[in-house]
């Protein structure tokens, strides 16, 4: 690849005439590091270039901490994972810092604990709290608290005698999903982790230590050797070389591209700097700026998510609408929050696509758009527009093809989906749908 700055992957984009900051882009920007843009968030990052966007991305202006913690109040009393969905939703729809909540829901794949496989509502609302609380924080801090909270323990082991304890199947996890990867421990690594781990248990919902159940003495984990007891063995395997290579190439695929994998020339400077203090931000950061971020090698390059496709739109157009129906329905298109598959999450990419899942997301589309659908109307691009002055079909539809544009859109042939007779409210309504049910949508 072509050294000059310009070029070089991993340097901060500047624009220029041949890869100028505009719509595409910042609708990218928000896509990835969020779930969409707003039209006044879209025309501010404008004007304020891809650095400053970046930046507020990271840092937003709004008070993020006062919407959380008002969050939190509204759940504390919920005890079902299937009463927490709504509300994990909301917040995704309504957040002031989407960065976040992105990685808090990359967080919750990537762990994959299940409400099916033994945790409670409560402990469910604590693990979430816990991802989101770390998600662009201390990667080994991360593990260490996900290592000891009680969802997790509940949903890797199978309870023997009213106790769960860390076993073969959780050290597994933690070596070959969380940290080092597949193929880099052996055996021996797996067996001296679980001897490690020994004496702690989840008892009546609850971690407790045993010490005369722990095997002490010398354990080689790594290849390191102590007398190593629970935090060293999570602490070891978090800081592994190789387990900066695996969150380095699982972060890749969510920010850019799940269609090429990376060769080792071209992510190894993001390695090594990774490792060097494993600060998830950092390497967000790192990614979000870079020219590689804002070239064709990553626009258009990943496939929605169901949550990702259904809050990007709402997002986009403002609207907020009733979250129950909709965690059903997204349950349906194969994301059901709080209710991952299996102990590796969802597969995600083209697992998200096929002729049903198609269907059913233009259903939903219609649903959320029909004014008189099951969304109650509240998800309605002509009172949009009007709140921004937009009462002319022209204005109004050049407004509905910005905030919902797609990979490789021109705004002038998305305008071209209105239809040209009916009223205007019916007519916008129509635009959104058939913008929102392009191929080109499903792509962020």
């Amino acid at each position: 690849m072509n050294e000059s700055h310009e070029t070089h992957p991993w340097r901060r984009y500047e624009p220029s005439k041949r890869r100028p900051w505009n719509l595409s882009r910042a609708v990218h920007l928000w896509r990835r590091a969020g779930f969409g843009a707003s039209f006044d968030q879209l025309k501010e990052s404008l004007k304020a270039g891809p650095q400053k966007t970046v930046d507020l991305l990271l840092e937003p202006k709004t008070d993020a901490a006062s919407f959380n913690r008002t969050c939190d109040e509204f759940v504390q009393d919920l005890d079902s994972a299937v009463a927490l969905r709504p509300w994990r939703l909301r917040r995704m729809i309504l957040t002031p810092h989407p960065l976040l909540e992105k990685m808090t829901l990359f967080w919750q794949g990537f762990f994959a604990v299940s409400a099916d496989r033994g945790p409670n509502g409560r402990q469910m609302r604590r693990h979430a709290a816990l991802l989101r609380n770390n998600a662009l924080g201390s990667f080994p801090k991360l593990i260490a608290e996900v290592c000891t909270d009680v969802a997790v323990l509940l949903a890797m082991e199978t309870a023997t005698y009213g106790k769960t304890v860390p076993g073969e199947n959780f050290a597994r996890q933690l070596l070959g999903r969380y940290t080092v990867g597949v193929g880099n421990f052996s055996k021996q690594d797996l067996r001296q982790s679980v001897r490690a781990m020994s004496g702690w248990c989840v008892l009546r919902h609850k971690r407790r230590y045993f010490e005369n159940r722990h095997v002490s003495g010398a354990k080689t984990i790594l290849g390191k050797t102590g007398n190593f007891d629970y935090d060293d063995a999570v602490r070891i395997a978090s800081k592994h070389p190789a387990t900066a290579a695996n969150i380095v190439r699982r972060l890749y695929r969510l920010f850019i591209s799940e269609t090429q994998t990376p060769g080792p020339a071209l992510i190894a400077p993001l390695i090594e700097a990774f490792a060097r203090d494993f600060n998830i931000a950092g390497l967000v950061e790192t990614m979000l700026r870079s020219n590689l971020f804002f070239s064709d090698a990553s626009i258009g390059r990943r496939i929605k998510s169901p949550v990702e496709f259904a809050v990007g739109i709402l997002r986009s157009l403002e609207a907020n609408v009733p979250t129950a129906r909709l965690a059903d329905d997204l349950a349906a298109l194969g994301e059901n929050l709080y209710h991952p598959p299996t102990p590796d999450g969802w597969a995600g990419g083209q697992c998200w696509i096929n002729q049903a899942t198609v269907t059913a997301r233009y259903n939903l589309a219609a649903a959320l758009l029909d004014a008189a659908g099951p969304y109650g109307g509240k998800c309605d691009p002509a009172a949009l527009a009007r709140r921004r002055g937009l009462t002319g079909a022209n204005s109004a539809a050049r407004f509905l093809a910005e905030v919902l544009s797609a990979p490789g859109d021109t705004i002038e042939q998305s305008m071209k989906l209105l239809p040209p007779r009916g009223k205007l409210h019916d007519r916008l309504r129509k635009l959104a749908y058939g913008l929102i049910a392009r191929p080109e949508f499903q792509l962020a």
